[in-house]
């Protein structure tokens, strides 16, 4: 999708800049907004194509709009797919692939360590319509491979996942899924397409929380699913139309914004992310570190190969405690003790931000369910922000040096 006849070749750097719609009559230099409704259409027969779907033009604020279709645009262009389509959320987007692609007797298989949500929508929300979902490891290829299944149809996975961290081996995810006819989906969220592009690798859909990283300061809530204009136009477009998980004009051009200062953020808050985890490693009340940029992470050579050689900015750790209460009351220590970071269940802000995943993100999940994902009492996350990174070692110092 090339709309500004842009040179072919160009940077994901110069993308996140330049890619989107062509300027109005008015000549401006940054996106338009565009908050309307409705649009005037010409004369009656030019309305009944429109509305009709095969005529270009705009006809109503829920099916379109210009300052969403750059967004989509820009996104799609740094994703490296033919197109994108916006939705409200990024469980909106999620819904919206799941509502488009699935149907009665058809079977799912995620990831048990994906966003509680996720888990919450697949499992629980669609299995009420007869879709059935198994969960298997992030990481262990032959439980995905045995949990396959002649009604399979979409394989589903975060990478990195929230919170733990863990990576996937997305181009063998992919090889699997087409092997048995199914498709591969990649929630790209914590990475976005600065540090990777699941395409390259094989996925066939990318999903976006764009109220993470790609707005990037914490502003509005944001999703979208990016992929092959056959699935974008014909099959997701026609969800969003009838189901109303429409994304916002003034969402999308905040969003669009953001993107433009993706690359650079990220960089810088990868570096954060980096310093502070390597330094919470040596903290005597530290019992573990996730991060993909450790050494000591499981998957740390698959994540340098498929993230750009960046680990990204979410770092989680285990606080030492005995027992699941002890963890827990350390944990709570740790995070009321800051005076800095912001305690808060968002990431991908320039604002550094704590959360305990086990009572916030994942705490409608069962005792089980968290177990099973490795979400224990004791975990903090950390979504490291733009702040000098020796005043975020600082104001978590206060709580760990106090720890009995």
């Amino acid at each position: 999708m090339n709309p500004k006849n842009l040179p072919p070749g160009l940077h994901r750097d110069t993308l996140a800049v330049r890619a989107g719609i062509e300027r109005s009559q008015h000549g401006e230099n940054s996106e338009a907004l565009y908050l309307t409704s409705g649009f005037v259409q010409p004369d009656a027969e030019t309305a009944a194509r429109r509305f009709a779907a095969v005529g270009d033009g705009y006809t109503y604020g829920r099916t379109s709009n210009p300052t969403v279709t750059s967004f989509e645009q820009r996104l799609a262009a740094m994703e490296g797919t033919e197109a994108a389509i916006g939705a409200s959320t990024g469980m909106g987007a999620i819904l919206m692939m799941c509502m488009g692609l699935l149907k009665a007797g058809d079977h799912v298989i995620c990831s048990r360590s994906v966003f509680g949500s996720t888990m919450n929508l697949l499992g629980r929300e669609f299995g009420k319509f007869g879709v059935e979902t198994t969960f298997v490891s992030q990481t262990d290829i032959s439980e995905w491979r045995a949990a396959l299944r002649p009604t399979t149809k979409l394989l589903f996975a975060e990478t990195p996942t929230n919170p733990l961290t863990d990576v996937c081996d997305i181009q063998a995810l992919a090889d699997l899924a087409h092997n048995a006819g199914a498709l591969l989906a990649v929630d790209n969220c914590f990475c976005s397409p600065a540090l990777q592009r699941p395409v390259e690798m094989g996925a066939d859909l990318v999903i976006h929380s764009g109220t993470k990283y790609l707005d990037g300061q914490g502003r509005v809530m944001a999703g979208a699913v990016c992929g092959p204009s056959r699935l974008i136009v014909d099959v997701f477009g026609p969800v969003v139309r009838t189901a109303g998980m429409t994304l916002s004009p003034f969402n999308a051009w905040v969003v669009l914004k953001g993107l433009e200062t993706l690359g650079i953020r990220m960089q810088a808050q990868c570096a954060n992310a980096l310093a502070f985890a390597q330094w919470l490693q040596t903290h005597p009340k530290v019992s573990r570190v996730y991060y993909p940029g450790l050494a000591s992470h499981p998957q740390h050579a698959l994540a340098m190969r498929q993230q750009s050689g960046q680990g990204g900015a979410v770092v989680s750790f285990d606080v030492v405690g005995g027992d699941p209460v002890a963890a827990r009351t350390n944990a709570f220590h740790v995070i009321d003790s800051t005076q800095v970071v912001s305690i808060a269940t968002n990431l991908g802000d320039t604002k550094t931000i704590i959360t305990h995943p086990a009572t916030t993100s994942h705490g409608r999940l069962t005792e089980d369910q968290r177990q099973a994902a490795g979400i224990g009492q004791g975990l903090i996350r950390v979504a490291v922000g733009l702040e000098h990174v020796d005043d975020i070692k600082a104001d978590l110092l206060r709580g760990l040096d106090s720890l009995r």
